[in-house]
């Protein structure tokens, strides 16, 4: 996370807590007036339009007063989706028991990418109950944190 995400999160944090929302994410992108700054936000139950209008409305002013971007720049609220990356460990705790799929930095048995069951989270890693090709067995597949390049939610349709 670079210097200004940072900012942001940390004026965000506050505001996000007095409306029941937990903040999933900051992302910065752009250079100059082009700057955007989006804060992806959740909430149980679900993030409403209403939540997302009252959370920028705050954070706007917010950003305002303590002025973390020098020039223009436009800020954007939004759920981040049920595809969203899992990114903090809460995240993978909120995802156990669902399908994940998880791009690794290394092939794991000869693939880039591990689909399975999010079984088990703890300080070491995670681990997944993987179905196996050509049976009807799943082998479990235990995972470091080292190794994780990015995990999002599998999505049955």
């Amino acid at each position: 996370m670079n210097g200004l995400e940072s900012q942001v999160r940390r004026i965000a944090e506050p505001i996000a807590k007095a409306l029941c929302l937990d903040i999933v994410d900051v992302e910065c992108h752009g250079k100059g007036d082009k700057t955007i700054v989006r804060v992806f936000v959740e909430k149980e139950g679900g993030v409403g339009i209403q939540d997302c209008e009252q959370f920028h409305h705050s954070l706007g002013r917010a950003l305002d007063v303590a002025d973390p971007v020098s020039h223009a720049y436009r800020l954007e609220v939004s759920s981040p989706g049920l595809d969203r990356p899992l990114k903090q460990r809460k995240d993978y705790d909120q995802a156990v028991g669902l399908n994940i799929r998880v791009k690794v930095h290394a092939p794991v048995q000869g693939k880039g990418t591990v689909i399975g069951q999010l079984t088990e989270v703890d300080d070491r890693g995670i681990t997944l109950q993987v179905p196996a090709r050509k049976s009807r067995t799943s082998q479990r597949v235990v995972l470091e944190w080292d190794a994780v390049a990015q995990t999002k939610r599998e999505i049955e349709w």
